[in-house]
């Protein structure tokens, strides 16, 4: 079994199989890898301790957390990671994960209201990482990272600015470039579906129209993406232009591979994303209904009333 390394990057030694893809492979540049199991162990020790403290934690947030740390471990901590340094085709299926699916996971698991929940209240050190973390919310910077003017041109320069300019290629020269683009991928994901998803106290919120909005604007440049490299009759960069020998790879034929993947990965999450938000805007006016059904029921309709008096006398006034 011989396993090559691209540029100080592991590589597996025989070509890819669906049984390889997701074999576990951890290396020293896992860092994602590590913090998706680190995250996964925290997340629970806090449900474990909110459950304890009687508080209950919907059973389907963290089984969104467990989904979103393992999409992570997944497309970083395998063979697909080592594949993913050869054949343009895998890399565009873990960027992908990674800036859509991993991001969305983690944002239905609502982590900020658990760490809101669970970590202690007060002053001094006990009370210091809610306190924190609370700050960080109300920032400046953090308006300004969650301000759509910053996060969706950020989204869409994700795709053009990395792969038709020389970045890709610099960043896929060594490992450190390589962990911080895919971190990138996640953080760019986090920022945009952040204040869409809104299932976590946010910088800044979006009423229900502004937030379909926000979804749609990336979605034609995210296609347009997706068929300029499936359509592209050279290279679009240098890093995959050599696959394993003997492995019966066309480099082009792949690149037009990621290119399909990009065009139907934009689709999946737009529409999962409308669904959340559209029931969302349907629980929220729902709960405003009943909200005033039961202002109505403890005032005895005295709003009512005072209107129908208000016009009334408004009637009697003309009649005068």
């Amino acid at each position: 079994m011989d396993h090559g390394h691209h540029s100080g990057m592991w590589v597996p030694g025989e070509p890819p199989t669906w049984g390889r893809m997701f074999l576990p492979h951890l290396e020293p540049w896992s860092v994602l890898a590590v913090l998706s199991v680190v995250g996964l162990l925290v997340y629970l020790a806090a449900v474990v301790r909110l459950r304890r403290s009687g508080v209950a934690w919907p059973w389907w947030r963290t089984l969104a957390w467990i989904a979103g740390t393992g999409s992570l471990f997944a497309v970083t901590g395998t063979w697909l990671n080592g594949y993913s340094m050869v054949l343009f085709s895998v890399h565009m299926t873990q960027h992908m994960v990674l800036s859509l699916i991993t991001p969305l996971l983690l944002l239905l698991a609502a982590p900020v209201t658990l760490a809101l929940r669970t970590l202690p209240r007060g002053r001094g050190a006990a009370g210091a990482p809610r306190a924190l973390l609370l700050n960080a919310l109300h920032s400046r910077l953090a308006r300004f990272l969650a301000h759509p003017l910053f996060s969706i041109p950020l989204f869409i320069a994700s795709l053009y600015g990395v792969y038709f300019t020389p970045l890709f290629d610099a960043l896929m020269a060594n490992p450190a470039g390589h962990q911080l683009m895919l971190a990138h991928f996640v953080v760019t994901g986090l920022l945009f579906f952040g204040p869409i998803v809104a299932q976590d106290p946010w910088p800044r919120t979006l009423s229900h129209p502004g937030r379909m909005l926000e979804l749609f604007l990336p979605v034609p440049f995210h296609a347009f993406f997706g068929v300029a490299v499936m359509m592209a009759g050279t290279l679009v960069v240098d890093t995959f232009a050599q696959p394993p020998a003997g492995w019966g790879i066309d480099p082009l034929r792949d690149q037009g591979e990621a290119g399909g993947i990009v065009w139907a990965f934009g689709e999946l999450p737009t529409v999962l994303v409308l669904a959340i938000v559209f029931f969302s805007w349907a629980g929220s006016d729902e709960r405003r209904a009943k909200a005033l059904d039961r202002a109505a029921d403890r005032s005895g309709d005295a709003e009512l009333e005072a209107y129908n008096a208000r016009l009334r006398a408004m009637a009697e006034q003309r009649r005068a």
